[in-house]
């Protein structure tokens, strides 16, 4: 029994013990000391920038189609592949085209022969002037007709108007299509510069937003390499598909050809400055979007844990909305493992 009473009161003594130690102490009870730096607050002009992200796209898209409809007989290129200017890329089975070319040409021997003997006529008093005008006008018409004919058979094949490559197949061989109707959808490379990144904006950020702004753009294909741009258009209407305002940046790739519709990522600098305060990464904790916290020391031993807005962040600094009233001095390291609890220890 007397057994049982000392482990009891034992127990409740340690209990006691636990219960009564304070906060931020080691095993022995004595205060953790967390070793922290610290440095002055610091105000900087920042350029305010716009993130967007969008689709690579190039400045000259064209869709190739056949003047005149009719079964398409050979299809030359895919999907991806490259071109050169005046390459043959389609052609339409031309068997109907090449006999009424050949009627045209028929019809044209026969008004000539027509107007020879309405002329010989005219001259013997046999055909009245107004029949010979008829005729006449006839062999115009025949040959009008003849050109038009043979107009329409050169633009039975597409030959591409500029270095590019295909981005779609819109049909294929042995489908029957109407003239206009879009066969291969392509983009131009005839210029080294001609790649766009198409981005959408808000209305504010649009409003904001001026041609030959200067822009950073990450593209997913290269993630080690950054790329300029600037602000080449942006469009005056929303686009009703995705809700946003397009704008358009022209790429500086030098030989790089990136794929159409690669994702990309693109910071626009738009020329308006503010201050804010600048801090390292290491001195902002609990960050969640816009909000976050850093320390303050407090006397020699303690610190002060104070909210903050973030305004952006680039590879150095975090920047604040905040002004920091009051504030002289933020914790710069071992932020992570202190409270307004912790006893700290200022190191150079």
């Amino acid at each position: 029994m007397k057994k049982i009473q000392l482990t009891l009161i034992a127990l409740t003594s340690l209990l006691f013990a636990c219960k009564e130690k304070p906060k931020n102490t080691n095993a022995l009870g004595q205060p953790d000391i967390v070793p922290v730096k610290i440095a002055s607050v610091s105000s900087l002009g920042v350029t305010n920038s716009i993130q967007a992200t969008g689709l690579v796209a190039t400045e000259n898209e064209a869709n190739y189609a056949f003047k005149i409809g009719g079964v398409i007989s050979k299809i030359l290129v895919e999907e991806g592949q490259f071109f050169k200017k005046g390459q043959l890329l389609a052609t339409l089975n031309t068997t109907e085209i090449v006999a009424g070319l050949a009627q045209a040409d028929l019809g044209v021997d026969k008004a000539k022969r027509d107007y020879a003997r309405a002329v010989n006529l005219y001259k013997d008093s046999v055909f009245t002037l107004e029949q010979l005008q008829n005729t006449r006008t006839a062999l115009e018409v025949a040959k009008k007709t003849s050109e038009a004919t043979a107009f329409n058979y050169r633009y039975a094949k597409i030959y591409a108007a500029s270095d590019g490559f295909v981005t779609k197949k819109v049909a294929s061989v042995g489908e029957v299509v109407g003239g206009g109707m879009p066969v291969l959808m392509t983009s131009s490379t005839q210029n080294s510069d001609s790649y766009l990144l198409k981005v959408g904006v808000t209305d504010q950020e649009w409003a904001g937003i001026k041609a030959g702004q200067q822009a950073v753009i990450n593209l997913d294909g290269y993630p080690d390499q950054t790329f300029q741009a600037t602000v080449l258009r942006k469009l005056q209407s929303a686009d009703a598909s995705i809700g946003s305002f397009q704008v358009e940046l022209k790429l500086q790739l030098g030989n790089l050809r990136p794929a159409i519709g690669m994702f990309g990522k693109a910071a626009i600098q738009t020329n308006v400055s503010q201050n804010a305060t600048a801090i390292p990464f290491s001195a902002l904790v609990e960050a969640d979007g816009e909000k976050g916290f850093i320390f303050t020391p407090i006397g020699k031993d303690r610190v002060k844990k104070v909210p903050v807005t973030i305004l952006k962040f680039d590879n150095k600094n975090v920047y604040l909305k905040d002004k920091l009233e009051g504030v002289e001095q933020i914790v710069t390291s071992n932020s992570a493992y202190l409270n307004e609890q912790s006893t700290v220890k200022i190191i150079k």
